[in-house]
């Protein structure tokens, strides 16, 4: 594609995409890709074309809720759980599994409980009075789920029954209230010091260089990302667009760096539905 450009002083710049007339793409995107897509896959993708990133993130649950809703209307879907695309009905006929992440507990290096969780067992340390630990939402986003699905593991793995509940604050004699917040807001929930300790993405504590505490491979739970164009996208060429430059070779790098794992895409669902401009990116 021939890009037009701008003289500024003596260098000749590429054209901003907004300047060129292109038309917005909205992308829905799990809350936990926040970084990823604002300040990696946006201004790369703008760049590449004339097509301008629109992003909104939030609990992959939640997002679907409001898009089979009518709530929210975009054109690309990410999600943290490929599941959640069977909840989207006939709004999604396909979707691409292309990264993962996996479950691990992120802490602020300034709070009280930063030397109890670099010398003793996690659980015990989360376990400590007055621990103000943050989690989301298992109904509405799947690291909630993930995390309730660890913690319940974590009882027989490590032989502690009742382990869930004490850490999530559901048992008797426990007040651990308000530990659920919006995926898109924990991170700064952490490095502001509203909170101690959280459970978050690999991807999150590496991108933003977040202390962080590994579980051991019998607890290992993991996002798996996916994407899909939704059937009344208002922008289907662009979505499509979209979705070849974040599973090519220039977007694949871009999720490295920011800490994503990425996986070689697989297809799910109806592929006589999917873009002819996808079909590439599922070669082996």
């Amino acid at each position: 594609m021939r890009r037009r450009t701008m003289l500024l002083g003596a260098a000749m710049l590429p054209v901003p995409a907004w300047a060129r007339g292109g038309r917005t793409v909205d992308v829905l995107y799990a809350g936990s890709l926040l970084k990823l897509m604002e300040r990696g896959i946006a201004p790369a993708f703008d760049a590449a074309g004339d097509d301008i990133f629109r992003g909104y993130a939030g609990g992959s649950g939640a997002l679907v809720n409001q898009i089979r809703g009518g709530l929210r209307r975009g054109d690309v879907f990410i999600s943290a759980d490929p599941a959640l695309n069977g909840r989207l009905g006939d709004q999604a006929g396909w979707y691409i599994v292309f990264a993962r992440s996996p479950l691990v507990i992120g802490y602020n290096p300034q709070s009280a409980i930063a030397d109890a969780l670099r010398t003793r067992p996690w659980y015990e340390a989360l376990q400590l009075p007055g621990v103000r630990i943050g989690r989301t939402d298992p109904a509405l986003d799947p690291k909630g789920a993930l995390t309730v699905r660890m913690l319940q593991q974590a009882e027989a793995f490590y032989h502690q029954p009742g382990l869930a509940a004490r850490i999530m604050g559901t048992d008797r004699g426990v007040d651990r209230s308000g530990q659920v917040r919006p995926e898109e807001n924990l991170v700064g929930r952490l490095q502001s010091g509203q909170i101690d300790v959280g459970f978050f993405y690999a991807l999150e504590t590496t991108d933003l260089k977040i202390p962080s505490v590994a579980l051991p491979p019998e607890l290992s739970l993991a996002a798996r990302y996916s994407v899909t164009i939704l059937k009344n996208a208002p922008n289907p060429d662009g979505a499509a667009r979209f979705v070849a430059f974040l599973l090519g070779k220039e977007g694949s790098a871009v999720m490295r760096q920011h800490g994503l794992e990425t996986m070689v895409p697989v297809l799910a669902g109806d592929d006589r539905t999917l873009p002819v401009l996808l079909r590439p990116v599922l070669r082996p």
